[in-house]
């Protein structure tokens, strides 16, 4: 697979307890991406963050937190990113959505 070197970089933010279909929102995009065929996603936990809400998260002793931060970031080229962005609009209830240019260097199995 090629991404085109002027692609597109799509972070998806939410938190950890969020859920589609009653299975974790991060797997389920991670998994929808594949089921796409784009070229990657990775989903990162955070160790602390808030949103619109401004929740504080954390993953302090002191603060256990069960709904950290988890940020999705999937890169591909326009095209396939933004076929994609629609079938997000149902799944993320709550966070946010960016879209930007990435610079493609290299990629490789």
């Amino acid at each position: 697979m090629k991404i085109p070197a002027d692609g597109k970089l799509l972070r998806i933010f939410i938190g950890e307890a969020d859920k589609w279909n009653g299975k974790p929102l991060y797997e389920e995009i991670v998994f929808l991406a594949k089921k796409n065929g784009l070229a990657g996603a990775t989903a990162i936990k955070g160790f602390m963050g808030f949103g619109c809400k401004s929740h504080m998260h954390t993953a302090n002793l002191l603060r256990l937190s069960e709904d950290l931060p988890v940020v999705i970031e999937i890169v591909d080229s326009e095209e396939k990113i933004n076929q994609f962005i629609p079938q997000l609009d149902s799944m993320v209830k709550e966070g946010l959505v960016t879209l930007e240019k990435a610079n493609v260097i290299m990629y490789r199995a």
